[in-house]
């Protein structure tokens, strides 16, 4: 018998041919997938029955997710997500996030440096009407009232 990996990248693997795929080349810029379609398409395929909370979970994961560009917009469903009755609504996100933003995309690290840029020097000011570094931190550590 196939390992609950196995299983899963099955599910995910005829989610994305028969589901994602199609209507993503088809230009939609959102999509449903109802859980009880890809239960017919597992009866068809080779998959055991009974499987609603692995197909549920894999509609929700992360991996299928971030694979295939899509945002979670809503589930419409009984409480506890497992079920037949269960659909998943989805946003695609745009390949380019400039497209998205207007701006060029930004690597982590770039994203790092930029904020703690705009932080860089903020108290320069302040540390200079104390009279350096020094006199500044002494009165931070003191029970002194700010001069003004």
């Amino acid at each position: 018998m196939a390992t609950a990996q196995r299983k899963s990248d099955l599910i995910r693997e005829i989610v994305v041919e028969r589901f994602i795929k199609p209507q993503v080349n088809a230009g939609e810029l959102s999509l449903s997938i109802k859980v009880r379609d890809v239960i017919d398409v597992m009866g068809n395929e080779r998959y055991p029955r009974g499987r609603t909370p692995e197909i549920c979970q894999v509609l929700r994961g992360k991996r299928l997710l971030l694979e295939n560009d899509l945002e979670i917009d809503s589930i419409d469903g009984p409480p506890s997500l497992q079920s037949r009755s269960v659909i998943v609504h989805y946003r695609v996100k745009p390949h380019d996030p400039s497209q998205a933003t207007g701006t060029p995309a930004e690597t982590p690290s770039q994203k790092a440096y930029r904020l703690t840029e705009s932080i860089r020097g903020l108290l320069r000011e302040e540390i200079a009407a104390f009279g350096g570094t020094d006199a500044f931190m002494r009165w931070v550590r003191s029970d002194e009232e700010m001069p003004k």
